[in-house]
């Protein structure tokens, strides 16, 4: 970055400017001082979650997470309480990868980035880009040199800050993303394996519905990281808190559900064919819409069940519960993984219902397991 960096400020509509070496920390919003002091230890396990509503946090299971990235507006509240619970709370950081040749967007997004962290008395960043680069590109290198500034300039201006960075379920050019991975991790603290979505790109002749984070797919992508060289307690493996409703088409067998055809990214199908849905809600669905209850299939290690909805339409539902959470956990645990991640922790149902207090805390009991020493032999403790 050049010597004089600025930073630009709106008041009133009129644009500011300041320099980054004069940006100060906002007096402290918590009731005691020392809440604002940020969380610098390292610990052996990392629990990341994002957090994208400001009205649940205070149901978490705060003994499990390590790391709370917010994603949306900051919370002076969320962050004195995580770290009365000795808990990080950062930035996530967002930045359009079309504007990488564009030297003073660069600059003046990362001098963004930590005026607001020093601000708001922030632990550091969650990278999250997620725009397609094509391989071999200079945009490739450019979005490298990006991540290394990100990460001199928190280190230096916030010692012992965190910096992440969010990758696709695979390095193999996911969605576009021909991100150059192994230089992106030697710039940051560990690269979050978003292992969700996987359906993305469904190739072959027939669209149908499947997983979501099937575990085939799952483990192969972590394993192709770990080929490229990156060290397991490098990565950190983010597991989905939801899963996807596809109507069906056409049934065939026993219950292949037919999905219309939604190209993405040079495939014919895709789970755009599809909606999210919470796991709240599909608890919800399973509890009140379907006569066949859950199922489970061996290839993708994961729970799916089927359901009318009120026009009598035939839907199927592929999502992940504490026991295809644990399977992948328990893999992370045996090689060595540095933790793991959920999007996102406000997809649980947090009411007093008696129900939703067991979904709740099995999931959050799931989670935990991956601070365990060997996990080969996690069993789900709460039967479905």
């Amino acid at each position: 970055m050049s010597n004089f960096v600025r930073v630009f400020l709106f008041a009133s509509g009129v644009l500011l400017f300041q320099d980054v070496d004069s940006a100060r920390s906002s007096p402290c919003p918590c009731s005691d001082e020392k809440l604002c002091q940020r969380i610098t230890k390292e610990v052996d396990k990392e629990v990341l979650v994002w957090s994208t509503s400001d009205k649940v946090w205070q149901h978490y299971n705060w003994s499990v997470v390590t790391t709370v990235a917010v994603f949306g507006d900051w919370n002076d509240e969320l962050m004195c309480f995580a770290h009365s619970k000795g808990v990080k709370v950062v930035l996530v950081g967002f930045f359009n990868v079309n504007d990488l040749s564009n030297t003073s967007k660069c600059e003046e997004w990362v001098d963004g980035l930590i005026t607001k962290a020093i601000a708001v008395h922030a632990d550091g960043v969650n990278l999250d880009l997620e725009g397609p680069i094509s391989k071999g590109s200079k945009e490739v290198n450019l979005l490298n040199e990006l991540t290394a500034d990100v990460y001199k300039t928190f280190k230096d201006k916030l010692p012992g800050s965190q910096v992440t960075f969010d990758v696709a379920w695979s390095p193999d050019c996911i969605d576009g993303r021909c991100y150059d991975v192994a230089t992106l991790s030697k710039s940051v603290d560990f690269l979050a394996i978003m292992s969700y979505d996987e359906m993305s790109q469904i190739f072959g002749p027939e669209c149908t519905a499947y997983a979501n984070s099937p575990f085939n797919k799952t483990k192969s992508g972590v394993s192709k990281y770990m080929d490229l060289g990156i060290p397991a307690n490098k990565l950190v493996l983010g597991l989905p808190w939801y899963g996807y409703d596809y109507q069906c088409i056409a049934v065939t067998g026993v219950d292949t559900c037919h999905i219309k055809k939604v190209p993405y990214q040079g495939a014919n199908c895709s789970d755009a064919a599809g909606k999210q849905v919470a796991y709240s809600t599909i608890n919800d669905l399973l509890l009140t819409r379907t006569e066949s209850g859950r199922k489970w299939d061996a290839g993708s290690q994961s729970p799916y069940f089927d359901y009318y909805d009120m026009s009598n339409q035939r839907h199927q539902m592929w999502y992940d519960d504490p026991q295809s959470l644990g399977i992948k956990l328990a893999y992370a645990v045996d090689i060595g993984l540095k933790g793991a991640a959920v999007w996102n922790s406000d997809l649980l149902d947090y009411s007093a219902l008696k129900r939703s207090i067991a979904q709740t805390k099995d999931m959050w009991v799931t989670l935990s397991s991956i601070k365990e020493k060997k996990n080969k032999n996690y069993k789900h403790s709460i039967d479905i």
